[in-house]
C-alpha cells in the first residue's frame, strides 16, 4: 500500500461541522487530519457510505460484482439479506453469495434468512430448515 495526502473540505460526521483540510494516509490507514485555514476547495472528503440492508442478488449481480460498482459511488459496505437466492437455490445460494463476497476487500454482513418459503402457500425452489440456519450462524 502506499502513503498519501488528499486535501479538501472534509465532512465531519460525529461534529456536524465542514473544515478545510488535509488527510493523510499512511499504508492503508488515515494517520493524520490537518486543518487548513484560509484555503477554499471545490472538493469534499467523506467517510464511506454502509448500505444498511440490500438485498444483491436483486441487481443480478454476484456480491463482487455488486461491489465493483458499489464503490465508485462511495458505498465501502453493506449489510445483505440473502432470501431470495435462498428462495431460488436454498443453501447453497447463500454459500455461493458468502463464498463471492470474501473475494473483495468490500465488506458484506450477510444475514440468515429464516423464513424460506416466506409462507407455506408459496412455491419456492428450495427450502431452508432450521438446521440450516443453525449452520449459517456456525460459519466464519
Amino acid at each position: 500500500m502506499s502513503s498519501f495526502k488528499i486535501s479538501g473540505n472534509i465532512v465531519d460526521v460525529i461534529q456536524q461541522t465542514i473544515f478545510p483540510g488535509t488527510v493523510s494516509v499512511e499504508e492503508g490507514y488515515i494517520t493524520a487530519l490537518a486543518r487548513s485555514s484560509g484555503k477554499e476547495y471545490q472538493k469534499y472528503i467523506l467517510p464511506g457510505f454502509v448500505d444498511a440492508h440490500v438485498h444483491i442478488e436483486s441487481s443480478m449481480l454476484v456480491p463482487t460484482e455488486f461491489a465493483r460498482l458499489a464503490t465508485v459511488h462511495g458505498t465501502v459496505a453493506a449489510v445483505s439479506d440473502p432470501h431470495e437466492i435462498a428462495n431460488v437455490l436454498g443453501l447453497s445460494g447463500v454459500r455461493l453469495m458468502v463464498d463471492n463476497a470474501a473475494q473483495t476487500p468490500f465488506k458484506i454482513a450477510f444475514g440468515a434468512p429464516s423464513c424460506v418459503p416466506a409462507t407455506p402457500y408459496e412455491t419456492a425452489g428450495a427450502k431452508l430448515t432450521p438446521q440450516d440456519i443453525r449452520f449459517l450462524f456456525e460459519q466464519k
